[in-house]
């Protein structure tokens, strides 16, 4: 099995992981066990919570003391053993707490996901903006596959859907120690406390393009959290006006519109990176998300059913552009020795900072559009869509970089 091979399994298994339950869970919470908006915001913001730390721990672990694959590993063991946990849950605070240590146990093996990957490939002299959004691709389809499985297994609005996220948990952290090693950074350190708690990586704040793009990265954070948390929620709720329709019968598939997107998309981020710049990628990614709320506030499972597909399929450009073009941007911005802190830090502004205020306000803003158990959809999605707007104006003026400021890797 060539080492691309290795990756593609990986990278896959990974968000598979997520993919059983992250968009499915809200309905779940919701439907079943009758949570409200933002008791149900406030579980999703859990993942805002744990990146606030738990990634940039893990990256100072897998810098300096632990291979990274080591601790990918040990990390998917752990959050499995919480999901399983979470299937006999039925009360908002216990679930809370679940769901909080799980998240601290696996939203630092998305960046430590790509710095294997990144390591890896450099080690084998394979230019990696070129071929990791090809291996990363798959991760999409894992996370594809895992809706399908929930959907198509009739789960989604079910406690199996954890099941199925910690069996592949159980796999990948078993698969993690057999991956080629990636020791602990060699380079001496000064014995400061910036070094020696593996800090360096805040230094790129000291950047004002850099200080930019994370403060962006994390807004851009929470426009991603608010469709996690309530796509098919809202999906769910024309179950009586629309019972009979392929969009509330199969929720999961239809979201998963979204992520096919968002394999097509990946692979387009060489091209637009290297012809647009990180700035102009970014801007797109914004108005992109414009569109998915906006097509999402006037879509419906009835005649407006067109209007919801072209906001899956917006989706794609809408993550891809922002998400995966910012870490190989942050990757190509940090220095070698500092690659998972600096992988981390990218995490504990996008899902950290940016999923927790995601997360929060935006099931304020559900409950407030909320009347007798009614809630006011249209509103709720332009009110986001009013947000997006708001940053993509301010964007162009407040980040700065040369014209076309594309992203390379040495060889």
């Amino acid at each position: 099995m060539t080492i691309k091979t290795r990756l593609i399994l990986m990278n896959f298994l990974e968000f598979f992981v997520w993919g059983a339950w992250l968009i499915s869970l809200g309905g779940y919470l919701i439907v079943t066990l009758k949570f409200t908006g933002s008791q149900v915001g406030s579980i999703y913001a859990t993942m805002g919570i744990a990146s606030l730390f738990m990634p940039t721990i893990m990256g100072i672990i897998a810098d300096r003391w632990m291979n990274a694959e080591r601790v990918l590993g040990l990390c998917h063991l752990v959050g499995a053993a919480l999901l399983i946990y979470a299937t006999t849950v039925t009360d908002f605070q216990t679930m809370y707490i679940v769901m909080l240590l799980n998240s601290m146990f696996y939203m630092p093996t998305i960046a430590l996901n790509n710095s294997v990957s990144y390591a890896t490939l450099q080690r084998d002299g394979i230019d990696i903006v070129k071929f990791f959004p090809a291996i990363r691709v798959w991760g999409t389809v894992g996370f594809i596959v895992a809706m399908w499985v929930i959907d198509l297994g009739q789960w989604t609005l079910s406690p199996v859907q954890l099941y199925v996220s910690a069996t592949a948990g159980i796999l990948l952290g078993l698969y993690a120690f057999t991956m080629p090693a990636v020791p602990p950074s060699k380079v001496k350190k000064d014995g400061s406390f910036v070094s020696t708690f593996g800090l360096e990586a805040f230094v790129l704040f000291k950047r004002k393009k850099m200080a930019v793009f994370f403060v962006f990265a994390m807004l851009l954070g929470a426009a991603l959290q608010i469709t996690n948390t309530f796509g098919e929620p809202f999906i769910h709720d024309f179950a009586d006006q629309y019972p009979d329709s392929f969009a509330v019968k199969h929720p999961s598939i239809l979201m998963s519109i979204s992520q096919i997107s968002e394999t097509l998309f990946i692979l387009t981020i060489p091209f637009f990176l290297q012809r647009f710049g990180i700035k102009k990628v970014m801007l797109i990614s914004i108005f992109a998300w414009v569109l998915r709320f906006g097509l999402f506030g006037f879509g419906n499972p009835g005649d407006g059913f067109s209007l919801l597909i072209l906001s899956m399929i917006i989706y794609g450009m809408a993550f891809d552009f922002f998400n995966i073009s910012g870490s190989l941007f942050v990757k190509n911005e940090a220095d070698n020795s500092i690659i998972s802190s600096a992988q981390g830090l990218f995490m504990l502004m996008t899902n950290g900072v940016g999923a927790f205020v995601g997360g929060t306000i935006s099931g304020f803003v559900v409950d407030y559009f909320t009347v007798d158990g009614i809630r006011d959809w249209q509103s709720i999605w332009l009110s986001f869509a009013g947000y997006a707007l708001v940053l993509g104006i301010l964007f162009p003026f407040a980040f700065k970089s040369d014209k076309k400021e594309v992203v390379t890797v040495a060889h």
